[in-house]
């Protein structure tokens, strides 16, 4: 029998709780009652059809604080309708991916009508997610309560309810148990040994656990970096011709390690199904603000905002802006090198132990200003790229990413470019390299990880201490759960973590033949990044929801470029070094030339590895090649089934037609 949304039932008495959603102290109560149900009104009725109730009833709220909590959940059907609203795709049991369909779910590997497991709960909580924020005004013209907070038909009453404060924040919940299960195979135990990353994607979703696995993948694939470049630190320190050969091994490192990820990345998305996702047309933004109007494409009412009006905002006032930071980055990293020459001029006239140490303390100041201005600059570029204005996300967060690179590009990698090819002092080079790769990364784990667990930590005992003194009769365990996650930091995304890697990179791959020692360095930081990320996810912050993904996105893009600019880098320092320069002692012109010449080799040869390495394995590639004509002919049939249909029912119109 076939099942649909109109025939569940929305209510029910008790339900696994999944996602909580917290209202502004002051609400009105006919809000409440309108937001309630809307929630839990059939669909064809413009309701989400899900489960819905308070965190505390009402003799709770009498003796308990935070009564505008609210818990919201799902049947198991309602569940599986909703997956196949939002396509996800699962195994079936002849091991192809395939769109799940509520009809034919016994032919999904895994599946039983009395188990509940079909579905992760980062999969469920997603589900929930989508059906709120596909929650849109109807007839409404406002919010019940709120006559500032205007509503047109289509509008999403979940952003509206946000952006005008009515609504403080959604978030999903932990699974305590399972998430005790995750920690225990993940990073409680300082093993080295693989990440589970198919239990973090059950977990947390697709998006994060591709970070992880990215991180996991770079991490191992300096091992031979790392291991090649201790030798060169050790024993051919100042021997520039050797180095030629590390650079060139680290310029192919660069380009095979990134197109071996792609087919090992799109390994992992087709086993989850997110490879063959199709993508959705993109809403606008929850900021997104003009004046109502008719989207030409969609034919909805939505607001409209001018093209032009974005491009002057962008043109007039983000990118002088920009300008101005960068100016302002270059202006600090002269006032370093004046740190520079007055360190060494103090220890050429006492040349004690105390200077000899003073010598890196300019370095370790410059780094730490560094690590500030990024983060200021941060929120500077994401208010920049707020008022812009974008209609869609994925423009803002590609603006947002472009800001934040150059700026950060500048930052942490203009001063290593200034002495490398300006002052061309290599000992100079050296020294500021180890230590600004070492200070960042010191920082970045003290105040991403370490500070934010101790904080959650005291927090932690505050809320056990004020549930312990309750007497009233509720669920002491949920109660607490929803109390302390409602006040950990929400998780801003990967851009973060991504950005750090970047960073990261950089400082292995433009400087690799003057300081081999940097991939040994990062190898360490990353085993220990690994668990503070972890650590981070699992109990500082709140659990995200989770989002599809089939990649690592722009990221992937930023850093074959840094792999690209690495190899002009390299070429030129080899091309500086007084070795080289020994060769040709007369003619500088013929030394350029070979040096372009060899630098354009390697960005061919680099090119040529990335075309031959294929970015899907043959494998992917046949399977989706496969679906592909399945669904081709699948249409085709549906073609002609139709065509077939018409032709019965034209002879019959025929002889009405004589009849008459």
């Amino acid at each position: 029998m076939k099942v649909t949304l109109s025939a569940l039932d929305t209510y029910e008495s008790s339900f696994t709780p999944l996602v909580v959603i917290e209202l502004a102290q002051d609400v009105k109560e006919e809000t409440k009652e309108w937001l309630k149900n809307r929630i839990i009104a059939k669909k064809k009725d413009g309701g989400a059809q899900l489960l819905f109730r308070p965190l505390l009833n009402k003799h709770e709220t009498e003796t308990l604080e935070h009564h505008n909590l609210y818990l919201v959940g799902a049947s198991q059907i309602r569940l599986l309708l909703g997956a196949e609203a939002v396509g996800l795709v699962k195994e079936c049991n002849d091991n192809t991916m395939r769109a799940f369909t509520y009809g034919t779910r016994q032919n999904f590997k895994g599946f039983d009508d009395n188990n509940d497991d079909f579905l992760t709960m980062a999969e469920c909580q997603f589900i929930i997610k989508h059906e709120l924020e596909n929650l849109r005004a109807r007839d409404e013209k406002m919010i019940p309560g709120y006559p500032q907070a205007k509503l047109y038909p289509g509008k999403s009453l979940l952003r509206r309810l946000l952006t005008s404060g009515i609504m403080i924040q959604v978030f999903p919940l932990h699974d305590p148990e399972a998430l005790k299960k995750l920690e225990d195979t993940w990073y409680t135990r300082f093993t080295l040994k693989y990440q589970p990353i198919d239990n973090i994607r059950g977990y947390f979703g697709e998006t994060i656990a591709l970070y992880f696995g990215f991180l996991e993948y770079f991490t191992f694939a300096l091992i031979p970096m790392a291991v090649i470049g201790l030798p060169y630190y050790l024993f051919v320190w100042e021997d520039y011709d050797k180095y030629v050969i590390f650079a060139s091994f680290n310029l192919i490192w660069s380009t095979v390690i990134l197109e071996v990820w792609k087919r090992g990345c799109a390994n992992m998305t087709y086993r989850w199904g997110t490879l063959l996702m199709k993508r959705q047309f993109e809403e606008p933004r929850p900021g997104f603000h003009g004046v109502l109007g008719i989207n030409s494409v969609t034919g909805r009412e939505e607001p409209v905002y001018s093209s032009f009006k974005r491009q002057l905002r962008i043109y007039l006032v983000s990118l002088p802006f920009v300008c101005l930071c960068l100016y302002f980055s270059l202006y600090v990293m002269m006032i370093y090198f004046d740190m520079e020459v007055w360190a060494l001029s103090l220890h050429e006239d006492s040349g004690s132990e105390w200077t000899n140490i003073l010598l890196y303390v300019p370095s370790i100041i410059y780094a730490i200003i560094i690590e500030i201005m990024n983060r200021l600059y941060r929120y500077a570029a994401e208010f920049l790229t707020s008022w812009e204005n974008h209609r869609l996300e994925s423009a803002y967060q590609n603006h947002l990413v472009l800001k934040v690179l150059v700026f950060n590009f500048l930052n942490c990698f203009a001063s290593l470019f200034y002495i490398a090819f300006v002052l061309r002092d290599m000992k100079l080079l050296r020294q500021s390299l180890a230590t600004l790769l070492i200070t960042s990364q010191l920082l970045n784990q003290i105040v991403e990880s370490l500070l934010p667990y101790w904080l959650q930590r005291k927090h932690g005992v505050q809320v056990k201490r004020r549930v312990q003194a309750l007497k009233a009769d509720i669920d002491v365990a949920l109660y607490e759960q929803v109390i302390l996650e409602k006040e950990m930091g929400t998780y801003m995304g990967t851009f973060d973590d991504y950005l750090e890697l970047f960073l990261q990179f950089g400082y292995v791959s433009l400087f690799s033949c003057v300081y081999p020692l940097a991939a040994a360095f990062a190898v360490l930081n990353n085993f220990t990044e690994v668990n503070s990320d972890a650590l981070k996810m699992c109990r500082v912050l709140k659990r995200p929801f989770s989002e599809p993904s089939a990649s690592i996105g722009v990221w992937q893009l930023a850093f074959e470029t840094m792999s690209v600019i690495s190899v002009v880098t390299n070429c030129a320092l080899i091309g500086m070094s007084p070795q080289v320069n020994a060769v040709f002692p007369e003619s500088k012109t013929d030394l350029i030339l070979i040096v372009v010449a060899v630098e354009h080799a390697l960005l061919a040869l680099k090119f040529i590895l990335a075309f031959a390495i294929p970015d899907k394995p043959r494998h992917i590639q046949m399977k989706l090649a496969r679906l592909e004509f399945e669904s081709l002919e699948a249409l085709k049939q549906q073609q002609m089934k139709l065509v077939a249909e018409n032709l019965k029912e034209e002879p019959r119109e025929d002889i009405k037609e004589k009849a008459a």
